[in-house]
């Protein structure tokens, strides 16, 4: 399980990625070379490899293995 400091989502955030605290990269996009991908969309999405959020925004992700969290 990853620990993503930042929380790659678009949830409200309103930055025009200009923001002050540190946002790591998503494993995804990394491996992609793309910046498409987000932990959770507002109304819209939540990642398959998504599983929560731990206090101050740190993302917990299973990339690339099994959602552990999904059925």
């Amino acid at each position: 399980m990853l620990k993503l400091k930042g929380a790659n989502c678009d949830i409200d955030l309103t930055s025009g990625g200009n923001i002050d605290w540190k946002q790591e990269q998503c494993p995804w996009n990394k491996e992609e070379k793309t910046d498409s991908h987000q932990c959770a969309v507002k109304n819209t999405s939540i990642c398959e490899y998504f599983c929560g959020l731990e206090y101050l925004d740190t993302v917990l992700c299973c990339y690339p293995g099994a959602n552990p969290n999904r059925v």
